[in-house]
C-alpha cells in the first residue's frame, strides 16, 4: 500500500512544478525591455560610445600616419 501511495505523489509533483514556472525570459528580451522604459539614457549611452569611438579610430590614423 505505501508503493501506491509513493508512486501517486511522484507522478504530481512534476505537472505541479511545470504548470506553476514559466521560461525565464532571455537576456536579450529583458535588455530590450529595459532600453524600451530608458529611452532618453540609452541613446545618451548611444551617442557617445559613437563620439568615442569615432575619436578614438581618428585619434590612432593621426598618430599612425
Amino acid at each position: 500500500m505505501s508503493d501506491s501511495s509513493t508512486s501517486t505523489q511522484t507522478s504530481e509533483a512534476p505537472t505541479l512544478k511545470t504548470a506553476q514556472t514559466e521560461p525565464e525570459p532571455s537576456y536579450v528580451k529583458l535588455a530590450m525591455r529595459n532600453m524600451v522604459r530608458k529611452k532618453g539614457i540609452s541613446l545618451k549611452h548611444f551617442f557617445l560610445t559613437t563620439v568615442g569611438l569615432l575619436a578614438f579610430l581618428i585619434g590612432m590614423s593621426y598618430l599612425t600616419r
